[in-house]
């Protein structure tokens, strides 16, 4: 397994959002993740609510880095995957990982906006988005 270091609030991650047809293009992708990835990856995909959620172990058998479900106040941390649990937002604050039930957006929970949104929010530029509430320079 790949050490596993906290990083600071909102660095280095990589947010991912699929369609519910997404799981062999997801495979493919976590497949080609190196080993020692300095990043935390969080993946978001478009599915029922009722929902198995074996995508945690689907996902774990394809790629080296170890994946679960988010938990509401995880820490951020480089070389792991989260996904979003069954009928649940995932989003970013303050360097921990939020899992509400909040409500659909566009008819969706689990929706790809919020975890979107609050990782620009999270990261900035250095995560390669803008906070949405700000306007561009």
């Amino acid at each position: 397994m790949a050490p596993q270091r906290s990083d600071p609030p909102g660095r280095d991650i990589v947010v991912i959002g699929a369609s519910a047809g997404g799981i062999e293009a997801l495979s493919v992708l976590v497949g080609g993740l190196p080993p020692n990835l300095p990043a935390a990856v969080f993946i978001v995909q478009h599915l029922s609510p009722t929902s198995h959620g074996y995508r945690p172990r689907i996902l774990a058998r394809v790629g080296p880095l170890p994946v679960a479900h988010a938990q509401d106040g995880d820490s951020i941390q480089s070389g792991r995957i989260f996904v979003e649990p069954p009928d649940a937002h995932v989003t970013l604050a303050d360097g921990r990982v939020q899992v509400r039930h909040g409500p659909k957006e566009h008819g969706l929970r689990p929706a790809i906006d919020p975890l979107f949104r609050s990782a620009a929010r999270a990261c900035g530029p250095a995560g390669g988005g803008r906070d949405p509430q700000r306007p561009a320079r």
